[in-house]
């Protein structure tokens, strides 16, 4: 069985643009991972760890946001 290939990411105009005037010299894909790995801790859906959290959304069961 072969792995199946990743859907390819296509950032905006105005990510981009972020990408070379904030992370020069910085490879894109690895600027990306880490503000995706940011947002998701941000959020609540990454553990301490850096794991997916359990739970609908990865979020524990019961915590509320609003």
């Amino acid at each position: 069985m072969t792995a199946r290939s990743l859907p390819p990411v296509q950032p905006s105009a105005r990510v981009w643009q972020i990408l070379r005037r904030c992370y020069p010299g910085q490879p894109s894909a690895a600027v990306l991972e880490r503000a995706l790995i940011m947002l998701a801790t941000a959020d609540g859906h990454l553990t301490s760890g850096g794991q997916l959290k359990a739970g609908v959304g990865g979020r524990i069961p019961g915590r509320r946001t609003t």
